[in-house]
């Protein structure tokens, strides 16, 4: 992935690891992701330092600028000159040309970058742009496919079917062995835990056909079971395994997301959601409605930060939280209920803490966090644990922990 604002932390990077699970679900074994910033000879080296794999992706480095090198160092890579081509020079035209009148920067500044981006290695398939910068797909003689895609992640995922369809790749994709990975969540469970379970199963057999990763997100452990052909039976019989012997913290054993098993369960049984939230400051509402289609089990919610506010929007008892503060279990309840009854929901979840860096307490110290979940035919499920990390940290984790206390609640999981 090229770009120097990579290297100093402006900007973070969102195509490496998408390309990598893009890469891995069509059975390449991705060997290493690394970030080089807008100079040549450091994008040459980290070319010449991957040529004995088979296949290379880089990002980056396609834009109009003089620092945007990557078509250039690759043509020198792969010894292949660069050429105008008109036919793409045309449509990148075609592409600002209406920006270019509006603006008023029509004129030979935007003609020359038309061009440059429209230079292409001899040999090259060239790949129309999302935006204004063009794909390309070459080889270097006995050496790697290199596929060359624009920086920005909206434009990269954009050109990804472009990529599997250009002969080269489509080529080169006949020969990669495919062996189905399987995914396990887990929520509640530590890593340390399936690392104990391995040990035991390989004193009993050769677990080494099957590689084992694990790795936490979103609150939840994901592992990834990667089989070498020919052993998915044997990566099966490992799920099972693992699922066997833990599954009182088992969220999927094919993968699906905590999100994902939600909305299907709400879906399913018509129900639908509103939320009351204090610390988490409508971050759990906003998990609801990532998905498309939220507004069939999404009703609304409410970002209850003050005291004041909790008792006017919510109703809960200004008495209450005088009496048990406006971190409680009772006032968790107290939002949930309130959210449920004033957008007519099947649900309700309530979410109250302190998200620190102060504001702690002996009683209630930074990270304590009340959750209530009820539904509206009488079941309430509570949680007040402390959770660890900073004031991100303990918002997201209370996200997460909200999101997977409505999925029981819904009948997505045993309650």
């Amino acid at each position: 992935m090229t770009g120097s604002e990579l290297l100093t932390g402006a900007v973070r990077d969102a195509n490496g690891p998408w390309v990598a699970r893009e890469l891995g679900e069509l059975g390449f074994e991705v060997a290493r992701i690394e970030i080089v910033g807008d100079r040549p000879a450091d994008l040459v080296a980290a070319l010449e330092h991957v040529a004995e794999f088979d296949l290379v992706v880089t990002s980056g480095g396609l834009g109009p600028t003089a620092d945007d090198l990557t078509t250039e160092i690759v043509a020198g890579y792969v010894g292949a000159p660069l050429e105008l081509d008109e036919t793409m020079q045309a449509l990148i035209h075609r592409r600002v040309a209406r920006w270019a009148e509006r603006t008023g920067f029509a004129g030979p500044a935007l003609d020359e970058a038309t061009r440059k981006q429209a230079m292409v290695p001899r040999g090259a398939v060239a790949l129309e742009p999302v935006g204004t910068a063009p794909g390309l797909v070459v080889r270097k003689p006995a050496g790697p496919l290199v596929v060359v895609l624009p920086g920005p992640p909206r434009e990269l995922q954009g050109m990804w079917p472009a990529v599997l369809a250009a002969p080269p790749v489509v080529e080169l994709l006949a020969t990669v062995p495919r062996a189905e990975p399987r995914s396990l969540r887990f929520f509640g469970l530590p890593e340390s835990e399936i690392a104990q379970t391995l040990r035991e199963m390989e004193r009993a057999r050769d677990l080494s056909a099957v590689e084992v990763t694990t790795c936490l997100r979103r609150s939840e452990l994901e592992v990834d079971l990667h089989p070498l052909p020919g052993a998915e039976e044997l990566a099966a019989e490992i799920a099972d395994e693992i699922v066997s012997r833990h599954r009182k913290n088992l969220i999927s054993a094919f993968g699906t997301t905590t999100d994902e098993l939600l909305a299907a369960a709400l879906v399913e049984h018509g129900l639908t959601v509103a939320t009351g939230e204090s610390c988490t400051g409508g971050m759990v509402a906003a998990r609801l409605v990532d998905r498309a289609g939220s507004s069939a089990y999404v009703n609304g919610g409410v970002v209850a930060y003050s005291n004041e506010a909790k008792t006017a929007l919510l109703g809960v008892p200004a008495e209450m939280i005088a009496e048990h503060g406006a971190v409680s279990p009772e006032v968790a309840r107290a939002l949930a209920d309130g959210a449920r009854e004033r957008f007519g929901a099947s649900i309700g979840v309530g979410v109250t803490g302190v998200a620190g860096p102060g504001g702690g307490t002996e009683a209630k110290p930074v990270g304590y966090v009340c959750f209530c979940v009820t539904t509206a035919d009488g079941l309430v499920i509570t949680r007040d644990p402390v959770l660890p990390g900073s004031r991100g940290d303990i918002r997201e984790r209370s996200t997460d922990l909200a999101m997977h206390l409505l999925l029981r609640a819904a009948g997505g999981l045993p309650r």
